[in-house]
């Protein structure tokens, strides 16, 4: 038996092939997502729906094969895109990069001004009511996930998950409700359940990417799972809702939760100073370098400590957006490339682990994630240093696909749950 997952992604759109029964990814096909729109306003960030549609389907007819038994779908989560009465998309996809929030309303910002984030699906919504730009033939909105699964199952009208419905902002977790009237917010559900039939295979309601990771990293309760890509996320799997400014409680499924560490500069922070290098060569020889990261980890191979303290929060906080970084206790001797490497990416660790320290439990075992963290060993030991804690990677290298997956194969009964489920994880040893 074999499982299909799906993660599209900002950037990039990915679909495993997955031995239900081993845990083997089979095949792995990773796309490039070009479908970002151009715009006049450098606070829009959107992207073509149908391209993105188009690129799944292909991805997905060369996934296919006989014996798969279930499909799963995962994706970007806060954004939206508006859908007409059958199903089809009437708007750009606004992804959760979208900046429109931010932008002033009443003395305040949208965002704001709904006790939300922009990029937030509400508060997009919000903004476009506001400014007349919603299409006059919508008849609701969700997630670019919930926009695939509808589409593959042959239904017109989205049913989320609530890991999605949560991402829009406005959303009551504990209470499993939005705080706001909205007539086009989808139905949702909090089930591990199938949405419908492709071609008589089982597709899971969609669910958010965050979510997804955790789940196919094989976290359990008391786990953390560390995950560094654009941005970077600490999470912690728990039965209760706790009130704290600096956390986010989201659903994870049934009555579980992850609590919730997002920074909006991890992996970003690390490209940021190797494009400032790139910068740097490029003065001095008047051509460009290319990449450097090969130089830059291969100048901090034995991990040493630096005196330097990163603080890279460069593009602010989801709570305050016109915070930034800064760089403490400068002197003549640590004024060097290797200290500000090695100090900025133990400034990717460091604020994950503030907020880890605001979490109840610390007796788990700790997990990483992404790309951020496979393809930089130096800041994998940086990881356990910080957290005092042993790092296990999972062998496949698409967690949130692998995650879509694994949801799948549950909604579908091929395993009872996810405690059956994990035990086809496999990790790096």
């Amino acid at each position: 038996m074999k499982s299909i997952g799906i993660d599209i992604g900002t950037t990039s759109i990915c679909g495993i092939l997955v031995d239900a029964t081993t845990g083997f990814v089979k095949k792995s096909i990773t796309t490039h997502n070009d479908a970002f729109i151009l715009t006049k306003n450098p606070w829009e960030k959107l992207q073509d729906p149908r391209k993105i549609e188009k690129k799944v389907w292909e991805l997905l007819n060369k996934l296919l094969e006989e014996d798969v038994k279930s499909i799963g779908v995962t994706g970007q989560m806060h954004g939206i895109l508006y859908v007409n009465k059958d199903g089809d998309a009437v708007s750009s996809l606004y992804t959760w990069q979208d900046g429109r929030g931010d932008l002033p309303y009443q003395g305040s910002t949208y965002a704001k001004y709904l006790h939300s984030y922009t990029g937030y699906g509400s508060v997009t919504d919000f903004y476009n009511q506001q400014n007349h730009l919603v299409p006059k033939d919508v008849a609701g909105l969700c997630t670019i996930q919930d926009y695939m699964v509808m589409k593959l199952v042959g239904k017109k009208q989205p049913l989320i998950h609530n890991s999605d419905a949560a991402s829009f902002g406005c959303f009551d977790v504990k209470e499993n409700k939005f705080k706001i009237n909205n007539d086009l917010f989808p139905d949702f559900t909090n089930k591990v359940q199938v949405a419908g039939y492709y071609r008589n295979i089982p597709v899971s309601v969609a669910i958010g990417d965050n979510q997804a990771s955790f789940i196919g990293a094989g976290c359990e309760e008391d786990s953390i799972l560390v995950n560094v890509g654009t941005g970077s996320q600490v999470s912690l799997m728990t039965t209760e809702v706790i009130d704290s400014t600096l956390l986010e409680v989201r659903p994870l499924y049934d009555n579980n939760y992850i609590m919730v560490g997002s920074s909006l500069c991890g992996g970003r922070s690390f490209a940021l100073l190797e494009n400032f290098f790139e910068q740097v060569v490029e003065m001095a020889t008047g051509e460009a370098s290319g990449s450097l990261y090969t130089q830059m980890h291969q100048v901090i191979t034995k991990c040493d400590k630096t005196d330097l303290v990163f603080n890279n929060k460069f593009c602010g906080t989801r709570g305050n957006p016109t915070v930034r970084g800064k760089i403490e206790n400068l002197s003549l001797s640590n004024f060097t490339p290797k200290d500000f490497i090695i100090g900025n990416l133990y400034g990717i660790a460091n604020e994950l682990y503030e907020m880890y320290r605001l979490m109840p439990s610390k007796s788990g075992k700790m997990i990483g994630s992404g790309n951020g963290i496979r393809k930089n060993p130096a800041l994998q030991k940086i990881f356990c240093l910080v957290f005092e804690k042993e790092l296990l990677i999972p062998e496949h290298c698409e967690e949130a696909a692998f995650g879509a997956a694994l949801f799948s194969m549950v909604a579908s009964g091929m395993y009872k749950n996810f405690s059956e489920a994990r035990e086809i994880i496999n990790y790096v040893v």
